[in-house]
């Protein structure tokens, strides 16, 4: 029960979060390109290969709850990788294909870099 717990408080956190930033990232940049959900899925992916990276040297005895309550709960419900998909579709069905490529290929690939980086910083850390 405990496990479950930790990650439906963690997915409340990241879906209020994420929620919080699509719209301050809305009202501050408005635009048709579905750029919240891009953002955020760039914060969201660069933040779980530091989380990845840090959690065996920051708490070894705690990593799974941590792991569970963080990485699969906030950062799970922060992240929004079915709202990118519908904002791909969306694209694609008003006839915006160009756009929607780009979008599609700006998220996987700026989203694995942001991994990655979170993983190197994190390593590189003695």
């Amino acid at each position: 029960m405990y496990p479950f717990l930790l990650v439906g408080i963690g997915g409340a956190l990241g879906s209020m979060s994420r929620y919080g930033a699509s719209l301050v990232i809305s009202r501050m940049w408005p635009t048709g390109f579905p750029l919240a959900t891009l953002l955020i899925n760039i914060i969201g992916s660069t933040a779980m290969g530091l989380l990845i990276g840090l959690l065996p040297r920051l708490m070894p005895s705690l990593q799974e709850e941590a792991r569970l309550l963080v990485a699969v709960g906030i950062l799970g419900g922060f992240t929004t990788f079915s709202a990118f998909s519908l904002d791909t579709i969306v694209l694609i069905e008003r006839g915006e294909l160009l756009l929607a490529g780009t979008y599609v290929l700006l998220s996987v690939v700026i989203c694995l870099i942001g991994l990655y980086l979170g993983l190197l910083v994190t390593r590189g850390v003695a």
